[in-house]
């Protein structure tokens, strides 16, 4: 069995949401490891799914299906960005208004214990000074409050393949939170959030010791205590699938594919080249069995070259021998 990210590679419920109903129809998808090119078979049953993370910007498009998905058997939940920086920053999002609207008719619908909010990343530039975080964090945890309870933030990482996309915001001065700035926002975002029954998780950084207010916590994304809340019937151990240092996700099988979203997110590690992403979007063909294919695998059996998917469950260990 596995649990099915979709995805951290790009936004299917955006962007690709035919792709993804078509694939769940089919009871299968092919994903192309990004990093050694293998092409591998993913069985999109239900009885093989544990659970699917959705991560998203916008799931309207995936509203009028959720009704069907739980009906054959599926159990999901969503990570939902929202953060609404200036349009220098994120192209392409949501109005805050279009994105809490739907927001709220999602957890109308799958309950606000499945809708994870991410305020991801957390950035600091001329446009979007610690001041600006305090008062967009209360605006938002104000407006979310009772549909979510939990809140996920991550502080800015520039990773290699986002450099030049970020470049075009070096007038603006952009730049990871310093230290004392990160203490001063966590502790403003657990006291906004405290006040609205939303906790606050932090994401692949160091949780800084006594912060005032209350907890911080350490964020699973894709949550093993949450998935095993949905799913009670199975008791099945979860590998760890951390994706980088500091990570505590459980393994998961990603069905996106990078340099697919043309959400135009410049911070965006998923996406290092915009021009690519909107090629790619224009290739994208919902019927296809991958999300887009490679040139080198246009007209291939995709079949005759794929592995199966490696599964998200621990075979449990044989009993220890000798000393009790």
């Amino acid at each position: 069995m596995k649990i099915i990210s979709a995805s951290r590679r790009t936004d299917i419920p955006a962007l690709y949401t035919p792709w993804f109903m078509n694939r769940i129809r089919a009871g299968f998808c092919h994903w192309l490891n990004p990093f050694g090119g293998q092409v591998y078979r993913v069985s999109l049953r239900p009885e093989d799914c544990v659970a699917i993370v959705f991560w998203t910007r916008n799931a309207r498009p995936l509203l009028p299906h959720l009704k069907e998905l739980s009906e054959r058997g599926y159990h999901f939940y969503f990570q939902y960005t929202i953060n609404c920086y200036p349009r220098e920053i994120d192209a392409r999002s949501p109005s805050l208004e279009a994105a809490l609207r739907t927001v709220r008719r999602l957890a109308e619908l799958v309950g606000p214990e499945c809708v994870l909010w991410r305020y991801d990343p957390v950035l600091i530039s001329d446009l979007t000074p610690v001041s600006y975080h305090l008062t967009r964090f209360e605006q938002l945890s104000q407006a979310l409050a009772g549909a979510t309870r939990r809140c996920y933030v991550s502080f800015l990482d520039v990773y290699r393949k986002t450099e030049r996309n970020l470049s075009g915001l070096a007038a603006y001065q952009l730049r990871r939170p310093y230290a004392t700035e990160q203490r001063e926002l966590l502790e403003a975002f657990v006291e906004l959030a405290g006040v609205q029954g939303i906790s606050i998780h932090l994401c692949c950084d160091e949780i800084p010791a006594g912060i005032k207010g209350g907890p911080v916590h350490r964020a699973h994304c894709v949550d093993p205590d949450l998935i095993r809340r949905l799913r009670p019937e199975l008791d099945l151990p979860l590998q760890p699938g951390p994706t980088r240092p500091g990570c505590g996700c459980a393994h998961s099988v990603d069905i996106g594919s990078y340099d697919t979203c043309i959400l135009g997110c410049l911070y965006c590690y998923a996406t290092s080249s915009p021009k690519a992403a909107l090629a790619h979007r224009r290739a994208h063909d919902p019927k296809d069995t991958m999300l887009w294919r490679p040139p080198r695998l246009q007209g291939v059996d995709l079949d005759a070259v794929a592995r199966p998917a490696p599964d998200a469950v621990t075979r449990p260990a044989p009993a220890a021998r000798g000393h009790s």
